[in-house]
């Protein structure tokens, strides 16, 4: 179907006049997240005092003349941002700031996400599919769906998919093949520090055959290694050019909504935080990252992988720590 007989979608984004955002539109307004021949109407949502900037960034989807836009929209009324949106990424946060606990961060954002959630139950698509970028982004995810409880639990996810690229990178660079080459990659559990990338039924293409990832890069790599550098890469990066992984994260973003939409590879799955249905013994209803396959604008849970001890112990920790953080969180937000 030509995007000329394709209808419109709507899709929201919020946070769009920072860095990420800036990175993201372009990406959506090429066809990298909802696909090539899909027209949008894109929703920019900001804080009043950064309505100049969005401006700015307005004004350059014109000159960019993308053929799949039909009509973008510039404002810090949430009604207005949500109006009827098919989807939603939200990227936009309370930053962490220097001396801030995380409770304190939770506390900032639960009652932003709270708002939100409730001004997409009243406004957006019944149908909508949302994506939290801004962190805690699992967090932050549970709490919007508590407050939009007309969204079906399946439709709200949040962003692991940076840390799944990432892992299938260091994977790449250590054995010098191309990125596509590396398959089945896992991230489970939290977008934090806890997260745990597994390459335990990881598949890598080299030398004209298909062969196990731990066998070629090694157990201690891949769990000594690799992990604290997945875990760590922000950190590495803002130390290295002084501002946030924005365009990583954008194409991230841009990734999963296309997997999500449009569906995953063959013989591949990828990872996405969503509400767990108690599958792997993921207590139900934390906003946990699986691998998924998708198809026909659903995501699928990947189920009967083995799980050794090790991975258990990862798995337990950082479902431990998304507990911890739906419980202050529901506390701040008054819904414990």
């Amino acid at each position: 179907m030509s995007s000329a007989s394709k209808a419109p979608i709507r899709v929201a984004v919020t946070g769009a006049a920072g860095q990420i955002g800036y990175a993201l539109l372009p990406l959506i307004a090429k066809g990298d997240a909802f696909g090539p021949d899909q027209p949008v109407i894109l929703q920019l949502l900001d804080l009043p005092f950064a309505l100049k900037s969005l401006e700015g960034s307005v004004m350059e989807l014109q000159d960019g003349a993308y053929p799949l836009v039909q009509n973008v929209i510039a404002t810090a009324d949430p009604v207005e941002g949500f109006k009827d949106a098919d989807y939603a990424i939200l990227v936009g946060a309370f930053p962490r700031k220097a001396g801030m606990e995380r409770k304190d961060l939770l506390e900032k954002n639960s009652n932003i996400f709270k708002e939100q959630g409730r001004v997409i139950n009243e406004h957006a698509s019944p149908n909508i599919k949302v994506l939290v970028v801004g962190n805690p982004a699992n967090t932050n995810a549970l709490i919007l769906r508590h407050f939009a409880p007309r969204v079906p639990a399946k439709n709200i996810s949040a962003l692991t998919r940076l840390d799944h690229n990432r892992s299938i990178g260091q994977v790449a660079t250590k054995l010098g093949v191309l990125p596509s080459a590396v398959r089945k990659v896992t991230v489970w559990g939290n977008h934090s520090s806890t997260q745990y990338p597994d390459l335990s039924h990881a598949t890598v293409d080299k030398d004209g055959a298909r062969s196990k990832a731990m066998e070629l890069v090694g157990e201690s790599w891949a769990r000594e290694e690799m992990l604290p550098i997945v875990a760590k890469r922000g950190a590495a990066i803002i130390s290295a050019r002084g501002a946030s992984s924005a365009m990583s994260a954008a194409n991230a973003a841009a990734n999963h909504m296309r997997s999500w939409v449009t569906g995953t590879a063959e013989d591949d799955w990828v990872s996405m935080a969503i509400v767990s249905d108690g599958s792997y013994d993921v207590p139900e209803g934390l906003v946990y990252s699986f691998p998924v396959t998708c198809s026909e604008g659903e995501w699928h849970i990947v189920q009967g992988l083995s799980i050794d001890d090790f991975s258990r112990a990862r798995m337990d920790a950082t479902a431990k720590e998304l507990i911890e953080e739906r419980d202050t969180a529901l506390a701040f937000v008054g819904t414990a």
